[in-house]
């Protein structure tokens, strides 16, 4: 679904001042919606961009070793909330948890020992872990936000111990080719674009080394296109079974960590980077290595993202790409699901319990969704829960404030229901009833 001719417009002006303003050599930024690359706005000819010119990712590469560490997971290789000592042993950070490493709340600091690993040649593991004693940790974890690098360095290690295959070719096999990602490699590969600092005074460009950074890949070490970089997107919007469970991608928005307790605009989950936007939350990451910069932002809920990149160390394109993102859903907002007549009424015991029900004096207003098979209960007029059948009489809450509690059916010996037991709260078919 391309944009209207007014939205796309608002995008290719916010690109052209972003790309003027910001003095970047080239930028490009791609919006997704529905699962495809709808609409490609660029700026700049050193080069000219296009949506197949690889740039490099960075920190993105972050939100695919964390869906690698989520899959061995699912698969039962690992918990959570394992020490890090159970799979990397003897590094003096052991007691820290994957959970905490994922989420940037382990107090590990940000850099690994040695040269900036961004900017120099990447050294193995077994060098990496060398350099990782008990002094690295910044601050006691879990009690604050610090993001570190390192602690994906480690994850990426605690992967290849795990499977015994190197994190890159667990990438290309577990989540490159399935989703088919062609473009995104580990090196640079043409057409690509040359990564710049920009000279403050007079404009000059300064090209970038492209390092292997070695054990510290699954930080940040990926190139890739516009093209693949909104399949990505869309995969984190709607993701394939076949690659990550649906509810585990949802685990993953969670937020681990808020990191900025002053307003809460932004948290971390599982890899993910969570954006708060008025009413409305992203999910993506920001990327940055030595001339490159990269945005992905993601609102899951109308499947709509905004990606990019240019090459220019330190141009702001992450509230760029946010700002995007905002503008496409304000000025396209997402049509909800046509409704449609139900074929046929319920059973009589679906049927019995559908309608109005009190507690203390709060209405529960409970219908029939047909298309899903669930019973949907609308607290206050305002908050909605969904149940799923589960046994005679029996419901399990799957969404809204009731997911997981049981609804359970109170009948009086006519097998009329007389009351619906929901966690405890007893509601009534009048407010003047007692439970």
């Amino acid at each position: 679904m391309s944009l209207l001719p007014d939205t796309a417009r608002q995008v290719d002006v916010l690109v052209a001042q972003a790309q003027s303003g910001g003095r970047t050599p080239s930028l490009v930024m791609g919006i997704v919606r529905d699962g495809t690359l709808a609409h490609l706005a660029t700026a700049g000819e050193h080069p000219r961009p296009d949506a197949d010119r690889q740039y490099r990712i960075g920190s993105i590469s972050k939100t695919m070793t964390a869906t690698l560490v989520m899959q061995e997971r699912d698969a039962g290789r690992l918990a959570l909330d394992d020490p890090l000592e159970q799979h990397l042993p003897d590094t003096g950070v052991g007691a820290l948890t994957l959970r905490q490493l994922l989420g940037h709340a382990s107090g590990l600091q940000r850099e690994p020992e040695g040269e900036w690993w961004e900017r120099a040649e990447g050294v193995d593991l077994t060098t990496l872990l060398r350099g990782v004693s008990a002094a690295k940790i910044a601050h006691p974890a879990h009690r604050t936000y610090h993001y570190s690098n390192l602690a994906y360095g480690l994850l990426g290690g605690v992967l290849e111990r795990i499977t015994g295959t190197p994190w890159a070719e667990l990438l290309r096999q577990r989540i490159l080719e399935p989703l088919g990602m062609r473009r995104t490699t580990y090196a640079a590969t043409e057409p690509f674009a040359r990564g710049y600092v920009v000279h403050p005074w007079h404009g000059t460009l300064r090209e970038e080394p492209r390092t292997d950074t070695g054990a510290m890949a699954p930080a940040g070490q990926l190139w890739a296109t516009v093209e693949d970089l909104a399949r990505w997107a869309a995969f984190l919007a709607d993701p394939d079974p076949e690659v990550l469970d649906p509810a585990t991608l949802t685990e993953m928005c969670s937020p681990v960590v808020i990191s900025d307790l002053d307003s809460w605009t932004g948290g971390h989950g599982l890899g993910l980077e969570l954006y708060r936007d008025g009413d409305r939350v992203y999910v993506g990451h920001g990327g940055s290595m030595p001339g490159y910069v990269a945005a992905l932002a993601v609102h899951r809920p109308s499947r709509t993202a905004a990606v990019g990149y240019a090459n220019a160390y330190g141009f702001g394109i992450g509230r760029l790409g946010q700002r995007i993102l905002t503008t496409v859903l304000d000025a396209e907002p997402a049509l909800p699901t046509p409704w449609r007549p139900t074929a046929e009424a319920p059973s009589a015991e679906v049927t019995d319990v559908t309608g109005r029900w009190w507690w203390m004096g709060v209405p529960l207003d409970v219908r029939w969704d047909a298309a899903t098979g669930e019973l949907v209960g609308l607290l206050r007029g305002e908050r909605e829960s969904r149940y799923r059948p589960e046994d005679t009489d029996r419901w399990r809450g799957r969404s809204g404030p009731e997911n997981g509690e049981i609804l359970a059916v109170l009948r009086d010996p006519t097998g009329h229901p007389v009351a619906l037991d929901i966690a405890t709260f007893v509601f009534t078919r009048s407010p003047d009833e007692t439970p």
